[in-house]
């Protein structure tokens, strides 16, 4: 009997074998699934905050290059600045030449002075605001000085004298054009 039972649990143990390796095959399979799948989730999230920042380094690089071509642009802002006080100069001079008669020389010269500054300007993007008597007033783009009763009821909130005009360096407006109203 001892041989028998040597030879049963031998058959035992042999059976019993085979069900304990395919459980812990089961459970090294179930352990192997969710270590890939938290490396994939890892995987993703790496995906994931790498588009991130690259969007952000894109969004940087746009708006950098942006503000360096809007500084560009109006770099020489502050110089347009003080040469408008000069411009208005001139073209005083001009209004008061063109009343001498005797002073036609000069006016020539004057008015080809006149003439090469504002060519200058216009080149490096300094621009006149058109304005004309009778357009509509627009307190976004226009300065008002003052109010005066409307000659006619047509241009009641209209623009009826212009005193001093504005400019633009390329969108910008550095000088807002000085306006009377109609009342």
């Amino acid at each position: 009997m001892s041989k028998k039972n040597k030879k049963e649990d031998i058959e035992k143990e042999e059976v019993q074998t085979p069900q304990t390796e395919t459980v812990e095959v089961e459970e090294l399979e179930v352990e192997e699934q969710t270590v890939e799948e938290k490396l994939q989730e890892e995987v993703q999230q790496e995906k994931e905050k790498f588009l991130r920042l690259f969007a952000e380094f894109e969004n940087y690089k746009k708006r950098t290059s942006r503000e360096r071509i809007e500084l560009f642009s109006t770099a020489s802002e502050d110089v347009m600045k003080t040469l408008l006080p000069v411009l208005d100069d001139f073209e005083r001079a001009l209004s008061h030449i063109e009343e001498d008669k005797e002073a036609e020389e000069l006016r020539k010269g004057v008015l080809l002075i006149y003439q090469k500054l504002i060519t200058t300007l216009e080149q490096k993007g300094l621009k006149p605001i058109k304005i004309e008597k009778g357009d509509v007033f627009n307190a976004d783009n226009h300065e008002a000085i003052t109010q005066i009763p409307a000659p006619t009821d047509d241009l009641k909130g209209k623009i009826i004298d212009v005193v001093e005009k504005g400019y633009q360096l390329g969108d910008k407006i550095i000088r807002f054009p000085k306006v009377v109203i109609g009342q």
